[in-house]
């Protein structure tokens, strides 16, 4: 059932609860909202539909406003999104975590684990930062890991301002939802991979090829659009 709703969830991802339920019972799967809810969950989809404690005790306070609309994006490091996606195996499922530099789309830094915490998006971060220096802006989704203090006091104390998409608008982080879309079609639901090493080996060699593919949109790579205008900005 995870894998149907990640799979449909690609195609229309502001659909919640309800609407999930309508279709998985249509294939016949006798589930109620409280398991949809549990499924979201472990997917790690909880900021993309309504609920009373969205904004619990000790998140509130972290949530940032969106700071990309009309903003004309024009070089690399202006702009990172970063995102966590669910990755199903042939036997259960993990987590990936990739940062997204907006203007070339090169996959900055990337991971794979099997809990969803802040220390390793953290970490992660910490990753792109020492390899490309630092982005003016870094857009993320309201998720727990994301507002936290561990993730938001780190990126003020970097001078890195914090943009965050709207509550229920996965659209506002259109760009790294569609590197999920294109990683999760063109390789994760072709090769179902039998462990956790196997996953992170394939994703590793489709990260490669993504860097280096040139994209229609551009007519470069990401790493030669990243590259070039870093070389003339220096």
């Amino acid at each position: 059932m995870m894998g149907l709703m990640d799979k449909h969830l690609l195609n229309h991802p502001t659909e919640g609860v309800e609407s999930m339920v309508l279709l998985l019972r249509s294939m016949g799967y006798p589930v109620g909202p409280k398991r949809i809810r549990r499924l979201f969950r472990l997917m790690g989809r909880e900021t993309l539909y309504r609920r009373k404690n969205l904004t619990r005790l000790g998140l509130k306070k972290f949530i940032k406003p969106y700071l990309l609309k009309d903003l004309n994006i024009r070089f690399p490091n202006q702009v990172w999104s970063t995102d966590i996606t669910y990755i199903p195996m042939k036997r259960g499922f993990m987590y990936l975590t990739a940062i997204l530099d907006v203007y070339s789309r090169k996959i900055l830094a990337w991971g794979i684990s099997n809990s969803l915490s802040a220390q390793w998006c953290k970490s992660l971060l910490e990753e792109a930062l020492a390899t490309h220096g630092k982005p003016q802006i870094i857009n993320s989704d309201q998720g727990v890991q994301y507002t936290s203090s561990l993730w938001t006091q780190y990126l003020e104390q970097k001078g890195i301002q914090i943009s965050m998409d709207g509550k229920g608008r996965a659209t506002d982080n259109i760009w790294i939802e569609r590197f999920w879309k294109s990683i999760k079609y063109d390789y994760i639901y072709l090769n179902p991979a039998e462990d956790g090493l196997e996953l992170y080996q394939g994703v590793q060699n489709h990260m490669a090829y993504y860097n280096n593919k040139i994209h229609h949109t551009t007519k470069q790579t990401p790493n030669e659009k990243y590259q070039d205008l870093n070389q003339q900005a220096a």
